[in-house]
């Protein structure tokens, strides 16, 4: 008998593309896999793809081809898009661990052994904006009057915020008898920042890295070309040059996506308008804010039935049958049975993806950062506009904050208004994280599971253990027996609603 091996085909020593060969010949070839690399070269594999991968459409072959791809200094925007991809991997600039700006700035106003300043004292440099300008502005009246204006104000409010924000956290989070100054100070952070972080614009700039293979990179280079932003078709370009450069053939043929912009067009002609008038600036009443859509009444029976079905050898009917005609012991039995031994990181099994669940939310940009990374649910974002109003944190009222807060928030919903009837897109990049946005989503309880347990965490950001909280609620209130097996810390949405918001 063989013996078995396991081992790196490393992308030091082979390009993407002969990897993916390599892989694609063992369907057909009796050799190892080193001896099939060995034997192929850039060109042939190029040729392999050319044929299989182009000309016969075996486009699975170019999943074993995976690029890491460094993007920076993109509009948090545009990263919206690029991170719109299921399969594909990104880690990016957080708005909650990095304050955003001039570095010298955060020096003076934060770094206790330089000493804060007042904050009426800063004034911005001259230099690189922190944000970007889309290029449709280039000529447009409102470019500097409006668009500049408001994006430097909320810059420069954000920035003016951080210092007595941070000081009433400081006298609320005492450091502990055996913290670190450097500890209390992340402690710290961890708190003011999430509470300043509401002033940033959709236009301040990001870097991110994604990790995606050659099939789901050629689609993501398609979307960004049928972008409606300049930014994001740009970026797509820029993103198929670095890539052509590893691996010529898969992704050469990545073009704009008719079917994307034909769509967009028909579909924004005739709903945008009638929306408009219901989407008055803070009219979102609090009740509203999280809505169960839709959900499977026999939800329960369906995911109890597939756990028996998996384990047995009864029809998918007859398993069904049996837990319909279960009493109510016998089925908490089996759900404890299913879900009782689930440790702290453990996954559910995947039969609990038999039932789902639609939501409606409304909640702030910042969250949504957030939440758009679950992109194993399906998420249905409405465009980023001012129109459903923004959010006011405890802690900058509490700082004596809200005036320049509010004070910025209003200009950058002016600056929207002023911009959105000509081009409804570009105007989203002047949009504050505190902005309420709607967005449909869909998910099953497996990833129901994941998202509430991570989100509702300790050192999650506020805005997401309310979400967190909200949502298992509503799965608990229609599905109990399975959903009281979420782990979830002791507070309820309300609750953080009241001390944070």
């Amino acid at each position: 008998m063989a013996k078995r091996q396991v081992y790196l085909l490393s992308p030091k020593e082979l390009s993407p593309e002969t990897i993916a060969v390599a892989f694609a010949k063992t369907s057909r070839s009796p050799e190892s896999f080193r001896e099939i690399a060995a034997e192929l070269t850039d060109k042939q594999s190029a040729q392999f793809h050319e044929k299989w991968v182009v000309g016969y459409g075996h486009a699975s072959v170019a999943e074993h081809a995976v690029l890491h791809i460094a993007i920076e200094n993109v509009s948090r925007l545009a990263v919206e898009c690029i991170e719109s991809n299921r399969l594909a991997s990104y880690t990016e600039k957080s708005t909650r661990y990095q304050r955003w700006g001039p570095k010298d700035l955060f020096f003076q106003l934060i770094l206790p052994e330089i000493g804060e300043i007042e904050s009426e004292r800063y004034h911005p440099k001259e230099g690189p904006e922190d944000f970007f300008v889309p290029s449709e502005l280039d000529g447009h009246p409102s470019r500097k009057t409006n668009y500049l204006s408001a994006c430097r104000l909320l810059f420069d409010t954000y920035a003016k915020s951080l210092a007595p924000v941070r000081a009433l956290i400081k006298n609320l989070l005492p450091p502990g008898p055996d913290e670190s100054d450097e500890a209390h100070d992340r402690r710290v952070r961890s708190q003011y920042v999430d509470s300043c972080r509401f002033l940033l614009p959709a236009a301040s700039l990001a870097n991110l890295g994604m990790t995606a293979n050659a099939r789901v990179l050629e689609h993501a280079i398609g979307k960004m070309l049928s972008h409606p932003l300049a930014e994001v078709r740009e970026t797509g370009e820029q993103v198929k040059e670095v890539a052509l450069a590893e691996i010529p053939t898969l992704v050469k043929y990545a073009t704009p996506l008719p079917y994307l912009t034909e769509t967009r067009a028909a579909l924004s002609h005739g709903a945008r308008g009638k929306q408009r008038e219901k989407n008055t600036k803070n009219s979102v009443a609090k009740s509203e804010w999280c809505q169960l859509i839709d959900f499977d009444p026999d939800g329960e029976m369906k995911v109890l039935a597939a756990a028996n079905y998996r384990f047995g050898e009864m029809s998918y009917p007859r398993a069904l049958e049996k837990v319909r005609s279960a009493t109510e012991s016998e089925r908490d039995k089996l759900a404890e049975s299913l879900l009782g031994p689930l440790g702290e990181h453990d996954t559910p099994l995947r039969e609990l993806e038999h039932t789902t669940y639609t939501f409606e939310l409304i909640f702030d940009q910042g969250a949504y950062a957030e939440f758009k990374r679950h992109r194993m649910m399906t998420q249905t974002p409405q465009t980023l506009t001012t129109r459903l109003g923004y959010v006011v944190p405890r802690q900058i009222v509490e700082a004596g904050f809200e005036v320049p807060y509010r004070s910025a928030m209003d200009a950058a919903a002016e600056t929207y208004e002023s911009l959105a009837n000509w081009n409804p897109h570009v105007a989203s990049y002047v949009v504050p994280n505190g902005f309420n946005r709607r967005v449909l989503f869909t998910m099953n309880l497996r990833e129901a599971f994941a998202f509430c347990q991570l989100r509702s965490a300790s050192n999650a950001h506020f805005s997401m253990r309310r979400v967190a909280q909200r949502v298992a609620e509503e799965i608990r209130r229609v599905h109990p027996l399975l959903a009281k097996y979420m782990r979830l810390p002791e507070e309820t949405w309300q609750e953080i609603e009241t001390q944070n918001l």
